[in-house]
């Protein structure tokens, strides 16, 4: 078991991690769940409640608290504390949560910064030659650009001048030139503040400081340059540079931000009056339910827009999205991979003829170049040929000892050995190879051929210039130098793979109360922007990381376009006017689930300018038993024209979540059925004069014949096209099938007791005995090199309450009840119960301590596992998922 001892520092004595089943192994994927801070609660009051009178009633009730923060802001009044010496720290957290002043109470959860690719980090002062490439000043060519309409936009001025968008990030190098260089009132990075300094890792006491600079990090500096990055040496700008950032400062130098942390920082960036706020972080939940979801809810109804990345957990397939972008009217961000590929390869120059040098970028093989000077020499004068140098060369071949030999990469047609082969058998000891396709450089080996010195790779594009300038009859003359001195050299090649689909990485919806998540998606793959100075200046990543800040910035250049920011009004614009990509997987004729890319990529253009309004951004149908037999929605005419409406739908590829004879989600790609819902119209055709509206019901007839207890999960687009040029969407799905009676919310096979000591985690025989140590902990933590029972539990799908009890075995107990089913429990073990819990795995040392602070005395025990299940009734035992393990025995030394 890998994970158990890298990450016991962070979860203590219980181990959780998500996603990857336990039957297959620990291995990590992208976004971990949150963990929790031991006896830490977030409470918010009711009105006319206030932190000092809070405190002063758990004095008088013995109970100690040290305050964490206060959370005295207009949307969300309260604080987070920390119970210490308290023996009972579960039965104190309940006394707590029914104070009459506290409305609500949360335990306190730590984040992680979101695991984001890193491609490559570099020196911009070193990749200034590849400009040669690019855009005119002024005319916006940026693939993520032109990918979502923003460059029309930038083209007529809109810039985001006068709008303010709070970013809850790292920080940020505002030393960057490209982020304007400094901070404060004047300034790009004008607003913001550290909220926790460089010692704080999510579990600590923050110390803040009024500067948000990023000393040791680089996320926050990436988001930051994708809204707003001004020009720079690379030649692109953010997607919305005329704005105004705040930056609020929420992770430190290691470690992750807890949600207290992360409410302050959104009631900051609210009430310092940002118009826009963005957070590219988020953790495994399908809930709505946790506190800082719940204030991201509240700020979108204040009137403020809020983006938040949709995560990164897409290897994990359905029911699998993030909070806070769980949030009720929150936009979650998905990712579309970028058209083109920023790359970095060494730079090299060529002349042709007596023209000056030009640049060029190549990929070192085996062996390297060093620094030569040669006449280019092509094996072919075709840059389609298929067996380039794959035969013996023609007798009248010169000598090619002096050359450098330029032949085209042929796979399929012979080996690279062969070719440098019949190339040596001419006297060759110079190689450059280009790509019969248009994709990154590869490093490639021949040091099987004694006779070749050096080779390297280039572009197919590079090639295919080389060749016609050859074909030209001029001399091209390419000078090296070698690879560890080279300069580096940035260039953009065409994605022909998965370039403008989705990206393998995004994380799926819906919630798991089939909540439409995510709303739209934008560019995330390969995505070129600033990064610290002392880091390289700029740097290429992928992530929903990169996607949500690049929507946050379209909001505010269509924001500046139509004179609003009403929140419900962008979603509904971004919404209807995306464009829905197609799927990754297979023959590419049908479209992507809507669970994966929401209403599709981001048209910001479209946006702008539309003139029809839609009254919903998307309709969730729910499941069999929560069926939503119909829906409404509004067709309104903004333009001066009467228009003339055709409504139809496009049907996108339905999905199962299990796979047959399986009781955990499949992983992506997941099986898919050929089956569809069907859509009728009241009207399918409508004329809604200008200025007026008109109202539309949908009744959907679910796909049938399909396997209901593997919850395949349907979606589609309703398309309102007008006579006016519009093209509008909206996004639907539904699941076929119960939530209630998913296959297993627990898998009965691995639900059981292990050794904590040993990471291989066997399932323990029955009567195995425990000698451990008297408890002394109220947490709950186990003592190092101790061996204690472990509880293991694996959630196949999410649940609202999760319960661990201890039940006794003792005879008299047992001949009471009949069997041990009937057998109240003792109480809960230390760090249960769990709330609101994405499908993930625990693995909690039993110490001896019990959830209320009490120790269980010495005897014979199992554990009883209750899982909520999903749309179920904690009130009902019914409505619980319940497995027992064998006994076990423990005795306190």
């Amino acid at each position: 078991m890998k994970l158990q001892y890298a990450l016991l520092a962070l979860f203590g004595g219980a181990l959780a991690q998500d996603a990857p089943h336990l039957s297959h192994g620990l291995d990590a994927v992208a976004d971990v769940e949150p963990s929790m801070v031991p006896g830490a609660y977030i409470v918010e009051f009711e009105d006319n409640e206030d932190a000092g009178s809070f405190y002063g009633d758990l004095r008088s009730q013995n109970m100690e608290a040290e305050p964490r923060l206060d959370l005295t802001y207009s949307l969300f009044k309260g604080c987070s504390f920390q119970l210490k010496n308290t023996s009972d720290v579960d039965v104190a957290a309940q006394r707590i949560s029914e104070m009459p002043k506290i409305r609500k109470m949360w335990p306190v959860r730590i984040h992680e910064i979101p695991k984001d690719e890193l491609i490559w980090a570099g020196n911009a002062e070193a990749a200034r030659s590849s400009l040669r490439k690019r855009q005119e000043p002024g005319n916006d060519t940026f693939s993520p650009h032109v990918m979502t309409q923003v460059d029309k936009l930038r083209a007529e001025g809109f810039t985001g001048a006068g709008i303010r968008i709070g970013v809850v990030d790292s920080g940020v190098d505002y030393n960057h030139p490209a982020l304007g260089g400094c901070f404060g009132e004047g300034c790009l990075i004008s607003y913001g503040t550290d909220l926790v300094g460089d010692e704080y890792n999510g579990g600590n006491t923050p110390v803040p400081d009024p500067d948000p600079l990023e000393s040791c990090g680089s996320h926050g500096t990436h988001v930051a340059g994708i809204i707003a990055a001004q020009e720079n040496e690379l030649g692109f700008t953010g997607a919305a540079p005329g704005v105004t950032l705040g930056m609020y400062r929420v992770f430190g130098c290691n470690g992750g931000a807890s949600d207290d942390v992360l409410i302050a920082a959104f009631n900051r960036a609210f009430e310092d009056g940002s118009d826009i706020i963005t957070a590219s972080i988020g953790s495994a939940s399908g809930w709505s339910e946790s506190p800082w979801a719940v204030l991201a809810q509240r700020i979108v109804e204040a009137g403020v827009p809020v983006t938040i990345a949709a995560g990164n957990g897409g290897s994990a397939g359905l029911f699998y999205s993030s909070t806070a972008a769980d949030g009720k009217e929150v936009t979650a961000v998905a990712s579309v991979d970028n058209t083109e590929t920023p790359i970095i390869l060494s730079g090299a120059t060529f002349r042709a003829g007596n023209g000056s040098a030009e640049s060029f970028g190549w990929q070192d093989g085996f062996p390297s170049y060093g620094n030569v000077s040669l006449p280019l020499w092509a094996v072919s004068n075709n840059t389609e040929v298929e067996d380039d140098a794959c035969n013996a060369l023609p007798d009248d071949t010169p000598d090619l000892a002096n050359y450098m030999v330029l032949i085209r990469e042929t796979w399929t047609s012979c080996s690279l050995f062969e070719q440098a082969q019949n190339l040596a058998a001419k006297g060759a000891r110079y190689i450059m190879v280009y790509s019969s396709v248009p994709d990154v450089p590869i490093p490639l080996n021949v040091q099987s051929v004694p006779e070749i010195i050096s080779i390297g790779m280039v572009t197919s594009e590079q090639g295919a210039e080389w060749v016609n300038l050859l074909n030209e009859g001029k001399r091209v003359t390419v000078d090296m130098t070698e690879y560890f001195r080279a300069p580096a050299f940035l260039d953009f090649i065409p994605s022909t793979a998965r370039g403008g689909l989705l990206s393998e990485f995004t994380s799926w919806g819906p919630t798991w109360e089939v909540d439409l998540k995510p709303q739209v998606a934008a560019p995330g793959g390969n995505i070129l922007s600033t990064y610290p100075l002392n880091l390289g200046g700029y740097a290429v990543e992928s992530g929903t990381s990169m996607s949500c800040p690049l929507t946050a910035a379209a909001y505010a250049l269509v924001a500046e376009a139509r004179g609003t920011l009403d929140p419900s009004t962008l979603e509904r614009l971004f919404s209807s006017t995306a464009s829905p990509k197609v799927w990754a997987e297979g023959s590419r004729d049908r479209l992507a689930p809507v669970a994966q890319q929401g209403a599709g990529l981001i048209q910001a253009y479209d946006a702008a300018y539309a003139t029809t309004i839609l009254s919903v951004a998307s309709i969730s149908f729910n499941d069999t038993d929560n069926f939503v037999p119909s829906a409404n929605f509004t067709i309104e005419n903004l333009g001066s024209e009467e228009v003339t409406y055709e409504l139809d739908h496009r049907q996108a590829v339905t999905m199962y979540t299990f796979k047959e004879g399986e009781l955990y989600p499949a992983s992506y790609p997941n099986p898919i059925a050929d089956a569809y819902a069907a859509l009728e119209f009241s009207e399918s055709k409508v004329t809604v004069p200008a200025g007026g509206s008109k109202e539309i019901t949908v009744i959907p007839t679910p796909p049938s014949g399909l396997d209901e207890k593997l919850l395949p999960v349907y979606s589609g687009y309703i398309t309102v096209n007008g006579t006016s040029g519009e093209l509008l969407s909206i996004p639907y799905l539904g699941v076929v099938g119960s939530m209630y009676a998913a296959p297993s919310v627990l898998d009965p096979d691995w639900v059981f007791v292990s050794n904590w000591s040993d990471f291989m985690l066997p399932k323990l025989v029955e009567n195995t005995v425990f000698t451990i140590p008297y408890p002394t902990d109220p947490t709950g933590e186990p003592q190092i090199n101790a061996t204690y029972p472990a509880s293991v539990i694996q959630l196949n799908v999410g649940t609202a309450l999760l319960r661990c009890d201890l039940v006794p075995h003792n005879d008299s107990a047992n001949a009471t009840a009949g069997d041990v089913s009937k057998v109240p429990p003792i109480g809960s073990i230390a760090r249960f119960p769990v709330e609101f819990t994405s499908r993930r795995y625990f693995i909690t040392a039993f110490t001896g301590m019990l959830a209320d602070g009490s120790v269980a005395p010495e005897g014979r025990y199992s554990f009883r596992v209750r899982a909520l299940k999903i749309f179920g009734d904690a009130a009902k035992e019914e409505d619980y998922e319940a497995v027992e393990t064998v006994p076990f025995e423990i005795v306190y030394t």
